[in-house]
């Protein structure tokens, strides 16, 4: 498995398991729970969830399908906006941790930013570190100037910002992702395929049979293109976990990669970051 380093000298999986709308429906229930074992298995130990998913369902799915392997992972967790004050942060990560039934996290993130100060939230971190509950924090969905002020308000120790990054969404490689590089920072990106919608795309079905691959290996390749980005798919079936693996070994060509510049050209100007 290729491997992201992070400033702290961590090396991650440069692909994960991302588990958004996961433990929602007992239907699925099964083929989710083999989906992030057999992932596992595959080398795919960054797992990332959210308190948020599922008002926790997705923090107890990974709790029941991977509790015993807690030392294989890299277990990636996010607190609500309104959570991540000094009063409200600790709590907020002890449920996390008892939903997934471990001790600590290897990752900690702001999820979004709200109302309360970064600096109150770096404060939060920070003690969540020293009491050993996560190894590592960062945040997601901040643009450039709230990274700027992060760091300002005491965040240098922030290893990530977890985004929307895809072949549709290449906003941030105007502004933010050259200033977390400077930075040291890694980039984690959600919705890598833009949730499925990119599959149907005819330019990238085109281009992916070319190569013999799929039209999703072909776009988590590309956004793993730089070795700094992280990339975090959601699959909820044994397959598609095996061909989302696939694509951390496929290695775009220069004509491959320009004929995905000129299907999906970034934009000509710096655009604010872009959620879901």
């Amino acid at each position: 498995m290729k491997t992201v380093t992070l400033s702290t000298g961590q090396q991650v999986p440069m692909i994960g398991q991302g588990t958004w709308m996961m433990g929602e429906r007992p239907d699925r229930r099964e083929d989710e729970l083999a989906a992030l074992r057999a992932g596992v298995d595959l080398g795919m130990t960054l797992i990332d969830t959210a308190e948020m998913y599922g008002n926790g369902a997705a923090e107890s799915l990974i709790g029941e399908a991977l509790g015993d392997r807690r030392d294989e992972l890299f277990l990636v967790s996010k607190a609500f906006p309104h959570n991540a004050s000094r009063q409200r942060l600790a709590a907020s990560c002890e449920a996390s941790l008892k939903r997934l039934g471990t001790d600590r996290l290897d990752l900690y993130l702001l999820h979004w930013r709200g109302e309360v100060p970064l600096a109150e939230t770096v404060e939060g971190m920070e003690a969540l570190q020293r009491a050993g509950k996560i190894r590592h924090w960062g945040v997601s969905n901040l643009d450039t100037d709230d990274m700027e002020e992060l760091v300002e308000a005491g965040g240098m120790a922030c290893v990530t910002d977890q985004i929307l990054y895809n072949l549709t969404r290449r906003g941030p490689e105007q502004e933010l992702l050259p200033w977390l590089f400077e930075q040291g920072m890694t980039a984690m990106a959600y919705s890598p395929v833009e949730q499925g919608r990119l599959l149907g795309h005819p330019v990238l079905a085109k281009i992916a049979g070319e190569i013999g691959a799929s039209p999703a290996q072909v776009a988590l390749a590309w956004t793993m293109r730089s070795g700094r980005v992280i990339a975090i798919p959601k699959a909820g079936t044994v397959e598609h976990v095996r061909e989302n693996r696939a694509a951390a070994d496929l290695v775009l060509p220069s004509d491959v990669l320009d004929a995905l510049d000129a299907a999906f050209p970034r934009p000509a100007r710096p655009i604010p970051l872009e959620m879901l």
